[in-house]
């Protein structure tokens, strides 16, 4: 099972790390390794908000998620995202910044560097939207109940997710043009720019994540009358048309799947450029470590671990809400990659250390023979 899940992993590790040496000798490929491990461990908690959403997909989609989704997340975010920032920060053609990135690689990480701010603020707004609306959502299994029940209560409240976002946003747009203005950085510019990347980041959440949604509920929808439509296809000699329906469902759900990717692997990429602006290096590093991720979620979905260690997705969600405020900080102030890192292994580490408690629990009150209320208090949350 593991080498089945990690295998292409372990292939492309290989390929990566032995063209790396070609490439720059042993200096490049320590800079790849060190890249591919800082990805993993930036991205542990994307592999667990992924698993969530993956396990309601076919093997079908699960396959292509770890095929075409490899190609998007590898070569699309780590290798083209970088160069059409540039492009179109710089106004120069792709080409030309292609060329920017092999032959002038210090202006190229100034210019990625310079288009951080808006980068952050679409990544930062959209994995703030995912975490809100997670957090807002009354669940009947809850970690930290005495966050969770109030903030459920208050979920209740249409389209609190979204004000509260936009009032972040504003905040953030504010206060980073006052702090520009009082030191004469020549960004005060930049505070419209942040403003409009970040509400570009909430609708993407909302066009992407509701059609997701909407084609989801249609699919829970159309098997309730599973059964019923078989019996009459088969008396009249018709086939069910669900392909097209389960197809949508799917489709979207991947799209949400690649653009949540983007979102974590925007400060991946950008923290990449502490250890090199070698963009060969750079697509190479985070792509070992981008395969790694996608081989996690769907180790995690096939293993059920999200069933056994129920808390994992609240910690996950907790991480990305920490990313989120991460990332909108670092429009202004810059934050060491470790400490991003971090945090997102110290919260999935507590809500798995809190599911083996809440299993070791269950298995105690079963043991005694508790009631079902028992049974129940101890699940639902500490």
């Amino acid at each position: 099972m593991l080498l089945k899940t990690f295998g292409w992993s372990f292939a492309i590790t290989a390929i990566g790390l032995v063209a790396a040496a070609f490439y720059g000798g042993w200096t490049a490929f320590g800079i790849v390794a060190i890249l591919a491990v800082l990805e993993i461990s930036l991205s542990f908690d994307n592999a667990v908000v992924n698993a969530g959403i993956l396990k309601k997909m076919s093997a079908f989609w699960q396959k292509i998620f770890l095929t075409v989704g490899v190609l998007i997340a590898v070569f699309g975010m780590r290798l083209v995202f970088p160069v059409v920032i540039v492009a179109i920060s710089a106004k120069i053609g792709p080409i030309d910044a292609v060329d920017l990135a092999l032959n002038d690689k210090d202006k190229y990480q100034q210019l990625v560097t310079d288009a951080h701010p808006s980068i952050a603020a679409f990544g930062g707004m959209f994995l703030l939207m995912i975490f809100l609306d997670f957090i807002f959502e009354d669940r009947d299994i809850q970690w930290l109940r005495w966050i969770e029940r109030p903030l459920a209560k208050l979920g209740k409240v249409d389209m609190l997710s979204v004000c509260i976002a936009l009032i972040v946003l504003l905040i953030t747009s504010f206060t980073f043009a006052v702090h520009a203005h009082q030191h004469g950085g020549g960004h005060a510019d930049k505070a419209q720019t942040v403003l409009i990347s970040g509400i570009a980041g909430l609708i993407t959440y909302m066009v992407v994540g509701g059609l997701s949604g909407y084609f989801e509920d249609r699919l829970e929808e159309d098997e309730e009358r599973t059964h019923e439509e078989e019996e009459e296809a088969e008396r009249t000699g018709r086939k069910k048309p669900a392909v097209v329906l389960a197809g949508q469902a799917a489709f979207f759900m991947f799209l949400y799947l690649e653009v949540l990717d983007a979102s974590f692997s925007f400060d991946g990429v950008i923290g990449a450029f502490a250890i090199t602006n070698d963009i060969v290096l750079m697509a190479l590093g985070l792509g070992i470590g981008a395969m790694y991720v996608r081989s996690l979620t769907v180790y995690l979905v096939r293993q059920g671990t999200l069933d056994d260690y129920v808390y994992l997705e609240h910690g996950a969600h907790y991480a990305i809400g920490a990313l989120a405020v991460i990332l909108l900080v670092t429009i202004q102030y810059q934050i060491n990659e470790v400490i991003t890192g971090l945090v997102g292994v110290v919260l999935i580490g507590w809500s798995f250390w809190s599911s083996v408690r809440r299993n070791k629990a269950l298995a105690a009150a079963e043991g005694k023979g508790a009631t079902s209320d028992e049974k129940a208090e101890v699940s639902s949350g500490v």
